[in-house]
C-alpha cells in the first residue's frame, strides 16, 4: 500500500495501493478468464465431467474484494466460486487436479469445481447451496471476535440468495453482536434464469442492509477501483469493531448459469452489451492512464498468465486418479484409541 498523499481526483484503488500491487491485481484477474476459459475447453473436450458455474465477467469484484485481506482472514464463496480462489490466492495447478479428479487436487479430486477450500489461505471453501456460505461466515467471524484475532470474513454471495432465509437470519445475527464479517452480494442480475427485477422487491440488494442496522452500498461490480473503495471500507470498519456491512457488486456473467444452461433468458444484445464493460480492459486501462503499467507490461502479465494456466493443466492431467478401493476414504473419521 502507499504512504504518500495524492490528489483527491484519482481514482481510489490508485491512491492506496502501490503499482506491484495494482499489476498484481491485474494478473489475478487475467488468472481467473484464462483458468475459467481453460476450464471450459476442458470441458468440452471431456476432460472434466460433471457441470460448472463460470463467472467470467465477474474479475473485478472477486480480486477487488480481496485486496485488504491477509491470509488471517477469510472468505466463504459460491457454487461460481472460482474467481475467489484465485483471489485469495490459491494454487492453480491443485485447483485444476481438483476440476480433473486428481489426488493432487485441493480435496484430493472428492469434491470437483463447486467445492475447493483451502484453509491455509482463509478459504473456507465454496458451496453448491444458495446462501450456503452465510451462515458459516457469521460462525467464522464469531470465533475471531471472541478469540480476538482481529481477522475479518468476507462473506460472497449471488443475487439469489439475498431471498433465502438464510441471508437475513445471517444478517440479524452479525449485526446484533458486531460481527467482523462483511456481506458481497455479486449481483449478477439473474439467479439461474430469474432476473431480480422479477425476484426480489427492493431496487438494490444494499437497501435491505437498513433492516438490520448496518451500511449497504451498491457499486458497479466491474469497475475495480469502486469495489476496493467500497469492499476495504467496509473491512476497516470490521477490525474496528463496530460491525459487519453488506456491499452489492452490479456484474454480469458473461456466460450461462451453468454448462447445461441454453441461455435462452437473454438476448445476445444485452450480454454484447455487458461484454463491453469487460472489467479487464478497464483494469489494464486503469493503469495505464495513470502511467502505473506500460501497454508492453501488460502484455506481458497476461502472457504469463496464459503460461501459468497451461503450466496448471498440464500438471492436472498428469496427476494420479484416487484408488477405487480408497472411495470411502475421509467420508468417516479415523477411529482413535481411547
Amino acid at each position: 500500500m502507499r504512504d504518500t498523499v495524492i490528489p483527491n481526483n484519482v481514482p481510489y484503488a490508485i491512491s492506496r495501493y502501490s503499482a506491484e500491487d495494482l499489476k498484481e491485481a491485474l494478473k489475478k484477474m487475467y488468472l481467473i478468464r484464462k483458468f475459467e476459459e481453460g476450464a471450459e475447453d476442458s470441458y468440452m473436450r471431456g476432460l472434466i465431467h460433471g457441470t460448472m458455474h463460470l463467472s467470467i465477467g465477474q474479475e473485478a469484484s472477486a480480486v477487488g474484494s480481496c485486496m485488504s485481506l491477509s491470509d488471517e482472514d477469510k472468505i466463504t464463496s459460491t457454487h461460481r466460486g472460482h474467481g475467489h480462489c484465485v483471489a485469495k490466492g490459491a494454487d492453480l495447478s491443485r485447483m485444476f487436479a481438483e476440476f480433473f479428479g486428481k489426488e493432487s487436487g485441493y480435496c484430493k479430486g472428492r469434491g470437483g469445481s463447486m467445492h475447493i477450500a483451502d484453509p491455509s489461505k482463509g478459504n473456507l471453501g465454496a458451496n453448491g447451496i444458495v446462501g450456503g456460505g452465510l451462515p458459516i461466515a457469521v460462525g467464522a467471524a464469531l470465533s475471531a471476535k471472541r478469540l480476538g484475532t482481529g481477522a475479518v470474513t468476507i462473506c460472497f454471495f449471488g443475487d439469489g440468495a439475498n431471498n433465502e432465509g438464510a441471508f437475513h437470519e445471517a444478517l440479524n445475527m452479525a449485526s446484533v453482536w458486531k460481527l467482523p464479517v462483511v456481506f458481497v452480494c455479486e449481483n449478477n442480475k439473474y439467479g439461474m434464469s430469474t432476473s431480480t427485477e422479477r425476484s426480489t422487491a427492493v431496487k438494490n440488494i444494499a437497501d435491505r442492509a437498513v433492516a438490520y442496522a448496518m451500511p449497504g452500498v451498491t457499486v458497479d461490480g466491474n469497475d475495480f477501483s469502486a469495489v476496493t473503495e467500497a469492499v476495504d471500507a467496509a473491512v476497516e470498519r470490521a477490525r474496528k469493531g463496530e460491525g459487519p456491512s453488506l456491499v452489492e457488486n452490479v456484474t454480469y456473467r458473461w456466460r450461462g448459469h451453468s454448462k447445461s444452461d441454453r441461455n435462452r433468458y437473454r438476448t445476445k444484445e444485452e450480454i454484447a452489451d455487458w461484454q463491453s464493460r469487460d472489467p479487464i480492459a478497464a483494469m489494464a486501462k486503469l493503469l495505464t492512464d495513470h502511467k502505473i503499467a506500460t501497454e508492453d507490461e501488460i502484455a506481458g502479465i497476461e502472457a504469463d498468465a496464459t503460461r501459468i494456466i497451461e503450466e496448471a493443466i498440464a500438471f492436472a492431467t498428469e496427476g494420479a486418479n484416487p484408488k477405487i478401493e480408497e472411495v470411502t476414504r475421509d467420508v468417516y473419521t479415523e477411529e482413535t484409541a481411547s
